[in-house]
């Protein structure tokens, strides 16, 4: 097997972030991205297999990292007592959610590729997945303080997944609208009482 010469496949990333950026998945050329990185289009099959494999070198890390992280936060929470849990959920969530942004914005050209690259890769709808976990956290959160009365199951479905997509975009619009790091935290933290306090009006109108 022919060795890998040193560097190649550092540039081709690099290459490959800007390509995908600029243009996007569907129409990012293999041929592009080797030209800038001063190599051929064989170096990208040898590494990374097709245009896929090499988005995926990009995005998949932060990806796994993200939903590790947040699937973390979901567990801690729900390892907290009733009271706690009842006390604390907002506080929590807003910590968190901080937490979050600084990894965001850690990695911005990645959650960039992933909210406005993705779309013809298995990561177009990653979000997806972040409100598949919350709602099934959500539930969880409402087993342990007392399920709402009044609501009907099928209602509640549909309309917690609709909120809860809602507050994931919502979340992410940070980036697509350019926000600085401080300034999106800042929204952030309205966006999350807005969404706090619809919710319990709605599942919990008699609370205090």
């Amino acid at each position: 097997m022919a060795k890998q010469i040193e560097g190649v496949y550092e540039r081709l990333l690099e290459c490959a972030e800007q390509e995908f950026l600029e243009k996007g998945y569907t129409e990012a050329s293999l041929r592009n991205i080797a030209a800038n990185a001063n190599t051929s289009t064989n170096s990208i099959y040898v590494r990374f297999k097709d245009k896929e494999g090499l988005f995926t070198a990009i995005v998949e890390p932060v990806v796994n990292k993200l939903m590790e992280t947040f699937i973390n936060v979901q567990e801690t929470f729900h390892g907290l007592d009733k009271e706690t849990q009842s006390r604390q959920m907002g506080q929590y969530t807003e910590g968190e959610m901080d937490k979050m942004l600084d990894y965001m914005y850690d990695n911005l050209n990645a959650f960039r590729l992933l909210l406005d690259a993705s779309y013809g890769t298995r990561f177009h709808n990653f979000v997806d997945e972040l409100v598949r976990i919350e709602v099934e956290y959500t539930y969880k959160y409402m087993e342990v303080v007392g399920r709402p009365a009044g609501v009907e199951d099928a209602m509640a479905e549909n309309l917690l997944h609709i909120v809860t997509t809602s507050y994931f975009e919502g979340m992410f619009e940070v980036i697509r609208h350019g926000m600085g790091r401080e300034e999106a935290k800042r929204y952030m933290r309205l966006l999350g009482k807005y969404h706090h306090t619809g919710f319990s009006a709605i599942f919990y109108p008699d609370s205090d």
